[in-house]
């Protein structure tokens, strides 16, 4: 940049020129990448030509750069571009990618090789860092992957790439582009796709005849549940649920991959241990996990149980068998379903909702039956809250905190804010005391462990200059993984309060562990070892002070949480990311 501030450019365009006018026409609004030599064409393009819009923001991890825009994705519904280094950061970034796909986010991942041609590629670095099908490392968990051979096949691909994408179920992909292509000189004008055109197409539409065989099962069942997973995804969804369940008066549990039902609507039965026994009908929208909340595992034996009653119909309406993984299997064991319903859940739902709302007009009987079911399930409902009420004052003033204390405490300083929770749950605490009255307070539970703050991060850049308070309840063990990158909060400024879920153990694991001690006879008290973070434990309120955070803690008595949560509330409206470190129970 000169001293006037103007950008120099250059006096010709590159082929990587190509890339970035296709970043441009299609609407992307940020970059987060790892920084490496095998795109430094693009990254000059992206710079320069494209003059940093849509920005970049650099990370220290590349699993960390997926993972933010898979965060970002979830919040949002618009998909961002997340780039990664050849071969070695494209390896450094599987897991993110893994579960991007299985939780269907749309994330555009480039990355680079190369140069192909042996006759421009540096001796050893360029050829360690050159795959022949570079895509094979990811191939099994995106939607699509290509490697365009010229400069011709760019805007094509990018076009295919951004369609497969988007269309649902929605996944990530992977771009990679040669070295050789992006460093060469434009010699021609490329024809980019028509703005006019069509990039994604319309959603999945159902077969009526089969709503209607649908609206014949539920309608005659006495004690309905509806089973939600990705239904109510952003930025539609959770409105036609709540309207569907009112209609037939029908009990909900939420899986929570994505927020579908809000929590405290009177047919929630999400996170009732007992809410299926007697089910005689259970209609899935939108599931892969079928099992969750309908059977019983043992912990120990991996034993699993229905707790439908004999002879219960089971009801698909979703993507059955849609884009799931030849290689991992998130796709669950087969189920002998009764009517399945291949669509899209957004297309579907409104359309059933109107067949069983214009029988149900008809049929004074069923109309007192279903008003009677919907009062019953209240009732269940309320008592569910009441129980969870009293349970949360269990051991009130222990020190360490309880996750129902913490929870009560965060959710008093928040409750009068415009909110959203990231991830974590503190084991279903915020559901059963916060109130999820908006599609937008939570994108979705917590994925495995190393996914947690990078999607957070994602989360919270998306709701950046909205006024929302981003809320992350962030596990000890997870930002173990990933501690560096609470920097890039600090220096893109991405306000954001984390309050440490800090039990000092990876104790998920360790309760496994304890488990196994108990069916086999050893000592429990041993399950700890390889478990703990202790001795030393780590000072994240220092760590996090040390990349430019606001902090305070670590936090051992209850009655200090209240007044720090107002003191980093501050601090994040001020457009700062704010850390409390508070010391949890193992539970």
């Amino acid at each position: 940049m000169s001293e006037d501030g103007v950008i120099r450019k250059s006096d010709r365009k590159y082929q990587s020129d190509v890339i970035v006018d296709l970043v441009k026409q299609y609407g992307f609004k940020h970059i987060s990448l790892n920084p490496g030599a095998s795109y430094r064409g693009l990254h000059d393009s992206l710079v320069n030509y494209g003059e940093n819009d849509p920005p970049m923001m650099i990370c220290n991890h590349e699993k960390i750069a997926v993972q933010m825009a898979h965060g970002y994705a979830k919040a949002t519904g618009e998909p961002m571009i997340a780039i990664v280094h050849n071969v070695v950061g494209l390896l450094h970034a599987p897991l993110a990618i893994y579960y991007a796909y299985i939780d269907r986010a749309p994330v555009f991942i480039m990355g680079a090789t190369g140069p192909t041609d042996e006759g421009i590629r540096r001796p050893f670095i360029d050829w360690i860092h050159t795959a022949a099908v570079q895509g094979n490392a990811v191939r099994d968990y995106t939607k699509w992957d290509y490697q365009p051979g010229s400069v011709h096949g760019i805007p094509d691909s990018f076009a295919r790439a951004y369609s497969i994408m988007m269309a649902e179920p929605q996944g990530p992909i992977y771009m990679c582009y040669d070295a050789g292509i992006q460093e060469a000189p434009l010699t021609e004008d490329i024809k980019l796709p028509s703005r006019a055109a069509v990039r994604v197409t319309t959603p999945l539409a159902p077969d009526r005849a089969a709503l209607e065989q649908v609206a014949d099962h539920l309608l005659a069942s006495e004690n309905p549940m509806v089973l939600v997973e990705y239904a109510g995804r952003m930025p539609h969804g959770y409105e036609y649920i709540v309207d569907f369940a009112e209609t037939v008066g029908a009990g909900v549990s939420d899986i929570y991959k994505r927020l579908n039902f809000p929590n405290r609507h009177p047919l929630n039965l999400s996170m009732d241990g007992t809410a299926f026994e007697g089910a005689d009908l259970v209609l899935c929208l939108d599931v892969r996990d079928w099992t969750r909340g309908t059977h019983v595992v043992d912990p120990v034996t991996r034993e699993v149980h229905d707790k439908t009653v004999p002879g219960s119909k089971w009801i698909d309406i979703g993507f059955g068998d849609i884009e799931i993984s030849k290689w991992a299997m998130d796709y669950n064991k087969h189920r002998d379903w009764d009517v399945r319903v291949t669509s899209d859940v957004v297309s579907a739902l409104p359309i059933l909702t109107e067949i069983c709302r214009d029988r149900i007009a008809g049929d004074a009987a069923l109309q007192k039956k279903i008003a009677d079911r919907s009062a019953a399930i209240g009732k269940r409902h309320d008592a569910l809250f009441a129980k969870w009420a009293v349970d949360a004052k269990d051991d009130w003033d222990a020190s360490p905190v309880t996750l129902p204390r913490l929870a009560s405490e965060v959710w008093d300083v928040i409750q009068d804010e415009d909110w959203v929770l990231t991830a974590g749950e503190l084991r279903n605490w915020t559901r059963k005391l916060w109130n999820f009255d908006k599609p937008y307070r939570h994108p979705g539970r917590s994925l495995g462990t190393a996914t947690q703050f990078g999607i957070s991060l994602g989360v919270a850049l998306a709701n950046k200059g909205t006024d929302r308070l981003v809320v992350d309840l962030q596990p000890d063990g997870d930002l173990m993984f990933d501690l560096g990158a609470l920097w890039v909060a600090a220096k893109y400024e991405i306000p954001m309060l984390v309050v440490m879920y800090n039990n000092r153990a990876y104790y998920n694991d360790w309760d496994h562990q304890k488990h196994v001690a108990h069916a086999r006879g050893t000592a429990e008290e041993r399950a700890y070892i390889g478990m703990d973070l202790d001795g030393p434990a780590p000072d994240f309120a220092l760590a996090a002070k040390s990349m430019g955070w606001w902090s305070e803690g670590p936090i051992e008595d209850p009655a200090d949480i209240n007044g720090a949560l107002k003191r980093a509330i501050e601090q994040v409206k001020l457009g700062k990311p704010a850390l409390i470190d508070t010391i949890c129970q193992h539970k």
